[in-house]
């Protein structure tokens, strides 16, 4: 399942089970999957057994990446125990500095990033449901001085949208130093590229992906070529 502009009312199922979708990725050559629990995230529960079989099927294959309500060091532990290779720490980094120093003492950085959530550059949280008052640009230079290496910048009006990724938005935040991954609106190949010609370290994509607007062989080829900080 995915979202469109990360609203819960705006649902669209792409098929009911998890592990065999990841299985057809790491069959089609996928190095990295991104995992997003969107039950935590909008604390409606919880998916860690779905995401355990997912481990379960291509973990030593593939590395996985999870967001979604990581909001304590307990959960951040909790989702190392499921046995992912990196978290993604989204609202706790920008409401509660302690803990995501907390979690950089806890994880080797490649372990570790932060989801950095944007509406209007402004941070969203809390599943996107609310929009705080810090700038993302601030946030990321927080992060990065607390630690973080990489960041997974998503503008959440382009999700789930095809609208083509906030560029502009993403390479602001290279400034920082930080290893920059763009997510949201990537609609086609076309848009890869842009994203590897911005000298950006990587790009998720949703939506056209399970919507078989990018072929993924082929979206992994252009990663080869085009993305020289991957």
């Amino acid at each position: 399942m995915r979202l469109s502009q990360g609203s819960a009312e705006r649902e669209t199922v792409y098929g009911d089970d998890p592990a065999g979708m990841a299985e057809s990725f790491v069959e089609a050559g996928a190095r990295w999957i991104h995992l997003v629990d969107l039950d935590r995230a909008f604390d409606q529960g919880s998916n860690d057994e779905v995401i355990r079989r997912v481990v379960e099927r291509v973990g030593p294959r593939v590395r996985l990446q999870l967001g979604g309500g990581l909001r304590t060091l307990d959960r951040v532990q909790a989702g190392l125990d499921l046995g992912v290779t990196r978290l993604v720490i989204g609202t706790a980094a920008a409401t509660d500095p302690a803990m995501l120093d907390a979690a950089v003492a806890l994880l080797p950085l490649d372990r570790l990033a932060v989801g950095l959530d944007a509406r209007d550059g402004f941070v969203a949280v809390r599943g996107w449901t609310e929009t705080s008052s810090l700038r993302a640009t601030d946030l990321a230079r927080r992060v990065v001085e607390q630690g973080i290496a990489t960041l997974i910048y998503t503008d959440v009006t382009r999700d789930g949208m095809l609208r083509g990724p906030d560029l502009t938005g993403a390479m602001a935040l290279q400034t920082t130093g930080a290893r920059v991954v763009a997510s949201g609106g990537v609609a086609d190949l076309a848009d890869l590229r842009r994203i590897g010609r911005a000298g950006l370290a990587g790009a998720i994509v949703g939506r056209a992906l399970y919507e078989g607007r990018i072929a993924l062989g082929e979206a992994l080829a252009l990663v080869r070529d085009e993305f020289p900080a991957a």
